[in-house]
């Protein structure tokens, strides 16, 4: 095997091991690709995002992140008070299932709302930087000349994953064709949401 495969295999297993993870990007592109909503420019949006925060991290930013703390507990608050929101949102949604009907039923959020959502619970999300910018920016530093094949493979690995939970959610549909389902969802999506918020609340203080 060559060294650019080996390290663009390399970076695909890290990709895909930082990224399959839940929380609350996943659990966003899950829930689109369940109502079968907008979910190319969700993938799109997650795909492009983390191509850049991979390449950023390797080309030198993580040092960056790692000499101003401060910039990281900015994000840490302000991606808490959103994710505390969008967790606010998804409970409310279980605990009324007329509402969950009506979405099922067709309702569809609009495009820019859809957009605009995804960035922000990938760039408000400081996780993302430690985990693509910081680690992986570092490990691809090891691989010397080779690195750039390094950040390819995460990024395959970034593709692989986005599209096949945004499409591939379809095969449960037929689960969550019952109200009870998304009431289920939902609720899970809250308690991930707002306990995320509490970790980045607790990491600042």
């Amino acid at each position: 095997m060559s060294a650019a495969l080996l390290a663009a295999v390399s970076g695909l297993g890290l990709g895909l091991s930082l990224i399959v993870a839940i929380g609350a990007q996943n659990a966003f592109v899950l829930r689109q690709g369940l109502r079968a909503e907008h979910v190319a420019a969700v993938v799109a949006v997650c795909l492009l995002s983390d191509v850049a925060l991979i390449a950023a991290g390797t080309a030198g930013a993580g040092a960056l992140v790692q000499r101003v703390p401060a910039l990281l507990d900015v994000v840490c608050l302000a991606g808490a008070a959103f994710l505390l929101g969008y967790g606010v949102l998804a409970a409310r949604r279980a605990l009324h299932p007329a509402t969950l009907v009506t979405e099922a039923a067709g309702q569809r959020a609009g495009l820019t709302v859809t957009v605009t959502t995804a960035l922000a619970l990938t760039w408000l999300n400081p996780h993302v930087y430690l985990d693509t910018v910081v680690l992986l920016g570092s490990l691809a530093g090891t691989w010397g000349e080779q690195r750039w094949w390094f950040a390819a493979g995460a990024g395959a690995g970034s593709a692989v994953w986005f599209a096949g939970l945004g499409w591939g959610a379809r095969l449960l549909r037929p689960v969550f064709a019952r109200p009870a389902a998304w009431r289920v969802l939902d609720a899970a999506i809250a308690v991930v949401m707002v306990t995320l918020a509490a970790g980045l609340v607790a990491r600042v203080l």
